[in-house]
């Protein structure tokens, strides 16, 4: 499913116009990524929460010279699946 196809979908279940959805979605996403850029964290509870976590450098090795590389240490974003998401995905 694309954005375009969330968009329906919850314009669909919720009775509203796709393009007042687009707006809701736009701004909650936004919204997501602007707090964990700034190193927070957003908790939906049921559903899961989104952070930023940080990587350590460590070396790696090129596949093609075999030769070793350092990977510097990054700050990536993450998300971790609520018991709720979890269940409804394993009872499939």
């Amino acid at each position: 499913m694309n954005k375009t196809e969330l968009i329906a979908a919850v314009a669909e279940k919720a009775g509203l116009t796709k393009k007042d959805v687009e707006k809701a979605i736009s701004a909650t996403l936004e919204t997501v990524k602007e707090e964990v850029a700034k190193g927070g964290k957003v908790q939906v509870v049921g559903f899961g929460t989104f952070e930023a976590r940080t990587r350590k450098a460590r070396l790696g090795k090129n596949p093609q010279t075999k030769e070793a590389v350092e990977i510097p240490a990054a700050t990536v974003p993450a998300f971790k699946a609520g018991k709720a998401f979890k269940d409804i995905v394993n009872a499939k």
